[in-house]
């Protein structure tokens, strides 16, 4: 009687839904119907059905979709539980169930306790629908602030080959050439937080030095070193340690750690990269004697929009997403990332464990900071609606004896394309009256099109768009601001002999 009414108890004051079925087969032991045998005081609540004990559910809905009775058989046949999540569409309601056997297999009785989690569903597909949204703001945003960073740069390469050597001109070019380096590392690592979460970073992996890497990183963090009077000292293996890695990505880790080493220090603060075989890997050690990290911010230090300093004076901060991307893209090769530091103001030290490559390095291997050759003079078309852009661009092309002509949207893009006849076109994406790719396809159908090296010169540049590119006919797809000299490299790789 005791245990009768602990039950009892707990059946009428749970506020799960709870029932005991009994699932009906036909000959072929097909499951057809279930009988609700026993419900309790919130089944009603849960499912919106009065009066179940007793009755079938083919008569309470019978449109109820078939999964429902499939599983309950199994379980009954079987005897083993199950929980699963599923959509009662005739209910209009999302349950979380967890159903066992109850009582003899021959009874084929089934126990039934379950969840309406419709408004948690809803919730979910609101926050992803408002994930999407973000996603595609961070995609707009990126472009719109691409857009004008194109024309500064271009006008900045300008100025460095025509104004004359005049020291206040050249650190004033130096400082926009800078700041517009600056602008866009932070727009790529805002476009890198939605790939990221997304899964959608993609590698392009080569046999590369380590030393490599490390002086692009240095080479890039050198001006921030600097400004605040740090000692940055670099101590790798003289032997070569090859590694299968994206270059330009790992360089990013690397690159990040030094940042921060010198944002997070007072000035005239020593930073130390150390590198060193380990096993089949290497570790890379970048240390400072900065801040330090709290004990508490340790375990999520790599979490995104953490900062440890949010402080006024640390303006330079970022977003506090560099050191998510160190970790996924260390974890994108193969490797780990730990944070160690023994508290505020004693530094931070982070170490880098990638594997390494065994072999030879392939001979003659093109890197992308080998010296630029000047490609011959060719015929190039500019199309952009920034006009400032495209004009900026054509006076660079044409400064280095192209000839250049330039088009404002993608219909003008085509008619230039049947009278110019060029070799190369360079086409923005987000045109007026036609989009660069359907200009793209246009150019392509055109006789001659098929000749013309077509390059997508755009704001737009998530692997979406790089593949709705190579689908419209492009032959490259770079992103703006586009660095002159690699423009100019690609320029004289794709020159026919």
């Amino acid at each position: 009687r005791d245990s009768e009414e602990r039950y009892r108890m707990l059946f009428t004051a749970m506020d799960e839904g709870f029932c005991i079925i009994e699932v009906l087969f036909d000959d072929d032991l097909t499951p057809i119907d279930y009988r609700f045998l026993e419900v309790n005081g919130a089944f009603e609540k849960q499912t919106g059905i009065q009066a179940a004990k007793g009755r079938l559910m083919r008569q309470i809905a019978p449109a109820h979709e078939q999964y429902w009775f499939d599983v309950y058989a199994k379980v009954a046949l079987t005897g083993e539980p199950v929980r699963f999540e599923n959509h009662a569409k005739e209910l209009h309601r999302w349950y979380d169930v967890y159903a066992f056997r109850i009582g003899q297999p021959e009874d084929r009785h089934v126990a039934v306790l379950f969840s309406d989690i419709t408004e948690r569903r809803r919730i979910e597909g609101q926050l992803r629908e408002a994930d999407r949204n973000k996603d595609e703001f961070l995609a707009m945003l990126a472009h719109e602030l691409r857009n004008p960073l194109a024309p500064i740069r271009n006008a900045v390469q300008i100025f460095r080959a025509k104004s004359p050597p005049v020291p206040e001109l050249q650190w004033a070019t130096e400082v926009i050439d800078r700041q517009v380096y600056q602008m866009t590392r932070l727009v790529d690592d805002l476009l890198d937080v939605s790939r990221i979460t997304r899964g959608q970073i993609e590698l392009r992996k080569e046999r590369v030095e380590l030393a490599e890497i490390v002086n692009s990183a240095v080479e890039a963090s050198r001006p921030l070193i600097e400004k605040w009077g740090h000692e940055l000292t670099v101590t790798i293996p003289p032997q070569p340690i090859e590694l299968e890695a994206d270059l330009t990505r790992l360089s990013q880790v690397l690159l990040n750690l030094l940042n921060n080493a010198a944002k997070y220090m007072e000035q005239a603060g020593r930073i130390w990269l150390t590198a060193e075989p380990q096993g089949g890997g290497v570790l890379i050690w970048v240390k400072d004697t900065g801040i330090g990290i709290p004990a508490e911010m340790l375990p999520h230090i790599f979490d995104m929009f953490t900062q440890v300093d949010r402080s006024l004076d640390r303006a330079e901060g970022g977003l506090g997403i560099g050191l998510t991307l160190v970790q996924r893209l260390v974890e994108m090769h193969g490797g780990t990332v730990e944070a160690h530091s023994e508290g505020p103001g004693k530094g931070s030290e982070f170490v880098v464990r990638l594997p390494v490559v065994n072999g030879e390095t392939p001979q003659g291997a093109a890197r992308d900071g080998e010296t630029v050759v000047s490609p011959a003079a060719r015929r190039i078309l500019v199309v952009d609606d920034n006009r400032d852009a495209a004009d900026s661009l054509a006076l660079l092309l044409r400064m280095k004896g192209n000839e250049v002509h330039t088009a404002y949207d993608g219909l003008e893009a085509i008619g230039a394309v049947a009278v110019f006849h060029p070799d190369v076109v360079l086409l923005d994406i987000g045109l007026p009256k036609l989009d660069g790719y359907e200009a793209a396809r246009r150019i392509r159908e055109q006789g001659g099109g098929a000749g013309i090296m077509l390059v997508a010169l755009t704001g737009w540049g998530q692997e979406e768009d790089r593949r709705r590119s190579k689908e419209a006919g492009f032959d490259h797809h770079m992103t703006k601001p586009v660095e002159f000299a690699a423009l100019q490299k690609l320029l004289a790789e794709s020159h026919p002999e």
